[in-house]
């Protein structure tokens, strides 16, 4: 029961960060959306609201990890480029579904509390960095060289975050839509296919 009721501070805080923004969300709006009581957010995160929003940050990244592992192992014979292409797709996908409030857990944490915050800039960073790393790996095992396997990751994040604070920002998908097709083209050539 314990355990559940801190799972579910994690998901309401990493939902409305998303939303809303990090320095939006009051911890009585967590707890609220939760269906936590009060004493319990700072029985699980006694370093308060920084705290939470850490750990959230890395259950976000870590969430986001499985769904990429959904879509590659999903992608069939194609598997990267088709992976990162479908996931730009889905991205559009929810973006236009929450009405442009669903963009990425962690860029709109980084964004807003790299500046503020020290321990959310480096749980932003690491996850970003699980992310490249595990791009990475996928590249590696389609035939491409370690270094420029990291390269590739580096770009394909880069491309899908930036994508995603367009489209989220002119309430239109075109960016990540566009923007699919180009990194998957450019995959492609990379892998000589």
């Amino acid at each position: 029961m314990a355990s559940d009721t801190r799972r579910r501070l994690l998901e309401a805080a990493a939902q409305l960060f998303r939303e809303q923004g990090y320095a939006a969300t009051g911890l009585k709006q967590i707890t609220s959306v939760a269906g936590a009581p009060w004493g319990s957010l700072y029985h699980f995160f006694p370093g308060g609201k920084e705290q939470l929003g850490v750990e959230a940050v890395a259950h976000s990244g870590a969430r986001y990890l499985k769904l990429f592992d959904l879509v590659y192992e999903r992608a069939g014979d194609e598997a990267i480029v088709r992976a990162v292409h479908d996931f730009f797709q889905l991205s559009a996908e929810a973006l236009e579904r929450s009405r442009w409030t669903d963009g990425c857990p962690i860029a709109t944490v980084a964004l807003e509390a790299a500046g503020t915050s020290e321990p959310l800039r480096h749980a932003c960073a690491e996850v970003f960095e699980s992310w490249r790393e595990a791009g990475a790996r996928r590249f590696v095992l389609a035939g491409v060289e370690p270094a420029r396997a990291g390269e590739l990751a580096t770009y394909v994040l880069a491309a899908l975050e930036g994508a995603i604070v367009l489209s989220r920002a002119r309430h239109d998908t075109g960016p990540l839509r566009v923007t699919a097709g180009i990194v998957a083209g450019t995959l492609r050539a990379e892998l000589g296919g």
